[in-house]
């Protein structure tokens, strides 16, 4: 289950996608977000989920890895339909048992919520697929930058996120060492039921904690040899600069999102 988790992976190429400014892609995130949560109708969501098509295809990220960031949330994507069928009111009841009642309205919402989930997943993991750690952090900071004036540590921010970013995978690369080293000594990790198997990855906790201190304190370690004293009076190898292709990929997602609203007004 550890190696199907890809979030915070950075996938080097020459896309379009990985080509649009850093910056840029931050905010169309965030419109891909809110486009995501105003979606209502079946033409909305299959507007959202063809423009995923077209991202992904373009980034020639293999498709497989998008399988694989999703089957790590398989079971919160199943248990999260199940409940939304079963204990969503509605007036068209097709089922009822005991307690249990399923309802058109109720199949209907658990659909659009599982869509909203996988779209969200797929196209915020795409942020990290295509941009590079070290342009995560310096697009955060630009982005951010007006906050300086209220003296707040925007570059400190902006580096402990694309840090925390880049840990994820170095996290699970060491849990996955563990967990083998600790089933050559006999540990069992999916035997059982539910319960037990959450109980087996207790003795993860600890061994799992020292390393991540310990890669801490050598990061910090290296930072301090580099004479790193935060953001002030730092100059930047590569200056960010926007070009023609970004404000086009901006006005193009500004657009979508305003036809799923507008999909969602006329409920088509």
């Amino acid at each position: 289950m550890l190696k199907n988790i890809t979030l915070g992976q950075y996938f080097p190429g020459n896309s379009l996608i990985h080509r649009i400014d850093a910056r840029f892609k931050l905010i169309l995130t965030a419109l891909f977000i809110a486009m995501v949560f105003c979606a209502k109708t079946p033409a909305g969501y299959g507007l959202i989920a063809a423009f995923l098509i077209f991202v992904v295809a373009d980034s020639r990220i293999p498709p497989r890895l998008i399988l694989k960031s999703l089957r790590s949330i398989l079971i919160f994507i199943v248990f999260t339909a199940v409940l939304n069928v079963f204990f969503t009111k509605g007036e068209t009841v097709l089922f009822s048992w005991r307690f249990l009642t399923v309802s058109r309205e109720g199949i209907v919402f658990a659909v659009s919520m599982v869509l909203r989930i996988v779209f969200l997943i797929v196209g915020t993991s795409m942020l990290t697929y295509t941009t590079s750690p070290i342009l995560l952090t310096d697009a955060i900071e630009a982005l951010f930058s007006p906050l300086k004036k209220l003296r707040f540590p925007v570059h400190e921010l902006a580096m402990m996120m694309s840090i925390a970013l880049r840990f994820i995978p170095t996290l699970i690369e060491e849990t996955d060492k563990i967990m083998s080293a600790q089933k050559s000594r006999g540990a069992d990790f999916e035997s059982g039921n539910l319960f037990r198997r959450v109980k087996s990855f207790i003795p993860l906790l600890i061994p799992l904690f020292v390393s991540a201190f310990r890669r801490a304190d050598e990061l910090a370690t290296a930072m301090e040899s580099r004479c790193y004293r935060g953001g002030d009076g730092r100059t930047r190898y590569r200056v960010m600069r926007s070009a023609a292709r970004d404000w086009v990929a901006l006005g193009a997602a500004a657009a979508l999102t305003a036809g799923v609203v507008v999909l969602r007004i006329f409920g088509l």
